[in-house]
């Protein structure tokens, strides 16, 4: 704690106008809502304050994780030592005639309602993916046959010597579940994407339709990642799982969700090591059956 301390009132003095948290609860900023403390936790306002962040935890040698709306993350119950970087408060989100340009912090779900504003169609995909823009550039996300690689124009990034830099769609990578953003340990700040002109009447038929086939399929009213793990090549993820006969099954407080067998969901009072222990059973029950892989698509962070 003492060096915690140290540490933040350092930090402090680098930053324009950002509150750092000691030992903040990280259940309270991930969907699946557990997991144990961070060392510190800040949520900024400007870009400049994520470089003297990321930039003070190097010279100090002090892990850090930037956050965005935490759909896709499970934190240890150990918690995280190092400092947590919550994006929530870069939200903004404009729009120039075809393009809309959103800052890393924005969910997707409000992309989609400017972009259903303003009539323009090629975001239905994302109306209901649970998370930030900056995470799904990252991660290339996508549902019922759309990806952010079909629409992204340009990302602006902090690279890895700090520099802010704008990357063009080719210069980002992006493939299944991946990007050059991660795999060079970037942080995306800003996501323009071009879209077409539509009817908004249809546009709003269609985010009505996926988000009705998506709350009939998912289990949407209960505490999750989303899909647990990246789609193995050649299969259904959740029909493997359901054919292995896990469909419901529990470990402590978590269980394979009935309505989902792709979906690991928190009962309620799950921890995140019942969390991780029903991922690992999964994995070696599908491996034994299929002789198939499952890779996680949840970020799993923190201490072991």
């Amino acid at each position: 704690m003492d060096n915690t301390l140290k540490f933040k009132e350092k930090l402090e003095e680098y930053l324009e106008d950002c509150e750092l948290i000691i030992n903040e609860p990280l259940k309270n900023h991930t969907t699946f809502k557990v997991g144990g403390t961070a060392d510190l936790f800040a949520i900024p306002n400007n870009y400049e304050d994520i470089i003297r962040m990321i930039d003070f935890c190097k010279k100090n040698k002090m892990k850090y994780y930037v956050l965005g709306n935490g759909s896709n993350v499970l934190v240890r119950d150990a918690g995280y030592r190092g400092l947590i970087i919550k994006t929530s408060h870069l939200n903004e989100i404009k729009v120039q005639g075809k393009y809309v340009i959103a800052q890393c912090g924005a969910e997707l779900k409000d992309v989609a309602k400017i972009c259903t504003k303003h009539s323009l169609t090629g975001f239905e995909f994302a109306c209901g993916i649970p998370g930030s823009i900056g995470g799904a550039i990252a991660m290339n996300a996508g549902a019922y046959d759309g990806e952010m690689k079909d629409i992204v124009e340009e990302c602006v990034v902090i690279d890895d010597e700090l520099k802010i830099k704008t990357l063009s769609r080719e210069q980002l990578e992006l493939s299944y579940r991946n990007s050059a953003i991660q795999k060079y340990g970037y942080i995306a700040l800003e996501v323009k994407i071009k879209l077409d002109n539509g009817d908004n009447k249809n546009i709003k038929e269609k985010v009505e339709d996926l988000t009705n086939r998506r709350e009939e399929k998912q289990p949407l009213d209960v505490q999750s990642a989303g899909s647990t793990f990246k789609r193995a090549p050649g299969h259904y993820t959740g029909k493997l799982i359901q054919d292995s006969g896990l469909k419901g099954y529990s470990i402590g407080g978590a269980q394979i969700s009935n309505k989902h067998a792709g979906f690991v969901i928190n009962k309620g009072d799950a921890t995140a090591n019942d969390i991780l222990n029903l991922i690992g059973h999964i994995q070696k029950v599908v491996k034994e059956n299929y002789d198939v892989e499952l890779e996680p698509e949840v970020r799993i962070i923190g201490e072991e």
